[in-house]
């Protein structure tokens, strides 16, 4: 099942098989179905736009391989406000050399946001790709710099 929302940020395809959220992603979906869990997805989803969710309670199971699932975990650990390098998460998960494939991982996301990869950065802390689009991702930033302290 899945449905499109409206957001600050452009239209999101949530899509929910079997009791799990499986992907959030930046584009239009096409079916707009009825579900209790596309409801809590929307409503957390809108509210940590408004800066008054930091914590996602939504069940996830992100499809992919057992090297982006790890990298995808560690990316969960990364606190609301904070950021990190592709290095930083290699290093984590045990693979201080894999750095590009980290970066392979991130860019796969299938589960923006929730999923946080918006908060990985180049190793000078400058601003690399991201799925939705670096103002997205600025935005995002900015959005929890904005509310972590709160």
């Amino acid at each position: 099942m899945e449905r499109t929302i409206d957001t600050k940020i452009g239209p999101l395809k949530i899509k929910i098989e079997e009791g799990y959220l499986v992907e959030l992603s930046f584009e239009q979906g096409e079916q707009e179905d009825k579900d209790p869990l596309l409801d809590q997805v929307e409503r957390e989803i809108q509210e940590y736009l408004h800066g008054t969710r930091k914590e996602f309670s939504i069940p996830i199971k992100p499809k992919g391989t057992e090297f982006q699932k790890m990298v995808w975990n560690a990316l969960l650990e990364i606190p609301y406000g904070q950021t990190c390098s592709y290095g930083e998460i290699a290093e984590k998960i045990g693979n201080p050399k894999s750095s590009r494939a980290v970066g392979q991982a991130n860019h796969n996301n299938p589960i923006s946001i929730i999923i946080p990869c918006h908060r990985v950065i180049g190793k000078s802390g400058a601003l690399t790709g991201y799925g939705g689009g670096l103002d997205k991702k600025e935005y995002l930033l900015q959005l929890e710099e904005k509310y972590d302290g709160i």
